[in-house]
C-alpha cells in the first residue's frame, strides 16, 4: 500500500535537486530595462521596468487532467490552470493583468480544447486578467491525452512589493480556506484510490458528493480579494499553499518561525485519502494543503483590516510568527524546518 507521495512516484525532493540542476545553467542575466529584480525563489521571478517590476511565473495542472478525462469533463481545469498561476503572482502583492496557455493534445478533436476554453475564459474573469495568446500542439507520437499550462504576467510598484522581508515576530497568520485539494498531489490520490478500489463515482466518507466531483472542483482564485486587502492593511508576507503544504510559509522567510496554534477545519476527503491509506500526518502535510489555500502574514495591528475582504471566504487567524526557524503545527506536534520545493 502506497502511503507517501514519493511511493506514488512524485519525490519533491528529488524534484528540488533537478531544479537545482536545471537552475545552475541559467547563468545568462540581462541588464538595463528588464534586467533581473527583486526576491528569489519566491511564487513568482521579476524584471525591472523602471518604477515598476514585471512579474511572470508559469505552472500546469498537472495529473488533475487525467481525472478529467476519465470524468468526460473538461471545462473546469482552466480554472485552475489560471489559478495555479495568478495564486502564485499576487504573492509578491503583484496584479495580474495578462495571461498565456498551451494546450497539448493527441488528437484532432474540437470538444476538448472547447470546454478547456470554457474553463480558461472563466477563470480568467475571476482574477481579471486576459488571456492574450496561447498555443495548441498535437503531438500523437508524445501524449496521450492532454497537457494544460499557462503563464500569468503581473506588474506592481517597486515600492510596494510584498517579499516577506518585513515579517517580524508578533506577526498574526491568517489562514483562508481552499476549496479542495486544488491542483496538489493527485498522484499520490489516484493511486490511494486505485489501490482501494475506489471509483470516480464513489461517495466521499462524510461528503456524500462523488470522489470524481470533489476531485474536479476548481481551485479558488485568491486574486481579488487580496488585492483589496493588501490595499487597505500593511501585510508583511504572502503565500500560496500548493505542492510542498505548509512548507510554502517557508520560503516568505526562513529565519523566523511560522507557529500555526488553530489550524483550518480540515475537509473530509483529505481525511478519507488519509484514512484510505494510512497516511502520516507528516506527509499529509507536506504534500497537501489540508484545507488552507492561501496565508496572510500581517502585524497585529493590520488583521482586521486584513480579515475584512476575506472573512467572507472564511479566513481567520491561525497562529503567529515566533522567533525560531521553520514551521509548526502545535496540535499535531509537527515541525519543518526547510522548504522541499
Amino acid at each position: 500500500m502506497v502511503r507517501t507521495y514519493a511511493e506514488a512516484g512524485v519525490d519533491i525532493d528529488a524534484k528540488g535537486a533537478q531544479v537545482r540542476a536545471l537552475v545552475e545553467q541559467l547563468r545568462f542575466r540581462r541588464r538595463g530595462l528588464g534586467a533581473p529584480w527583486g526576491p528569489k525563489g519566491h511564487f513568482a521571478g521579476f524584471v525591472d521596468m523602471g518604477r515598476t517590476a514585471l512579474g511572470m511565473c508559469t505552472d500546469s495542472v498537472g495529473t488533475k487532467v487525467l481525472v478529467a478525462n476519465e470524468m468526460r469533463r473538461w471545462d473546469t481545469v482552466g480554472i485552475d490552470c489560471v489559478a495555479a498561476n495568478v495564486n502564485d503572482m499576487v504573492c509578491a502583492g503583484a496584479e495580474p493583468i495578462a495571461f498565456v496557455d498551451y494546450i497539448a493534445v493527441d488528437s484532432q478533436d474540437p470538444e476538448l480544447p472547447r470546454q478547456v476554453g470554457v474553463g480558461l475564459d472563466a477563470g480568467a474573469r475571476e482574477a481579471n486578467v486576459t488571456i492574450v495568446g496561447g498555443e495548441l500542439a498535437v503531438m500523437p507520437e508524445l501524449l496521450n491525452g492532454f497537457d494544460l499550462v499557462g503563464a500569468c504576467f503581473g506588474v506592481v510598484d517597486k515600492k510596494k512589493v510584498i517579499d516577506g522581508r518585513g515579517i517580524r515576530p508578533g506577526d498574526r497568520i491568517v489562514g483562508i480556506p481552499s476549496s479542495g485539494f486544488h491542483c496538489n498531489g493527485y498522484t499520490l490520490i489516484r493511486r490511494v484510490l486505485r489501490e482501494n478500489a475506489v471509483t470516480v463515482m464513489d461517495p466521499v466518507p462524510k461528503s456524500g458528493r462523488p470522489w470524481g466531483e470533489i476531485l474536479l472542483e476548481p481551485t479558488r482564485i485568491y486574486v481579488r480579494p487580496i488585492l483589496a486587502a493588501i490595499r487597505k492593511a500593511k501585510v508583511s508576507g504572502l503565500a500560496n499553499i500548493t505542492g510542498g503544504g505548509v512548507r510554502n510559509l517557508v520560503r516568505l522567510k526562513p529565519k523566523v518561525e511560522f507557529r500555526i496554534t488553530d489550524p483550518l477545519p480540515v475537509p473530509p476527503e483529505f481525511l478519507a485519502i488519509q484514512s484510505l491509506a494510512g497516511i502520516d500526518d507528516r506527509e499529509m502535510y507536506e504534500t497537501f494543503n489540508m484545507g488552507m489555500g492561501f496565508a496572510v502574514i500581517a502585524p497585529p495591528a493590520s488583521v482586521g483590516r486584513v480579515l475584512g475582504p476575506l472573512r467572507r471566504l472564511g479566513a481567520r487567524v491561525v497562529g503567529e510568527v515566533r522567533r525560531g526557524a521553520g514551521v509548526a503545527l502545535a496540535e499535531r506536534g509537527l515541525r519543518f524546518t526547510a522548504s522541499k520545493v
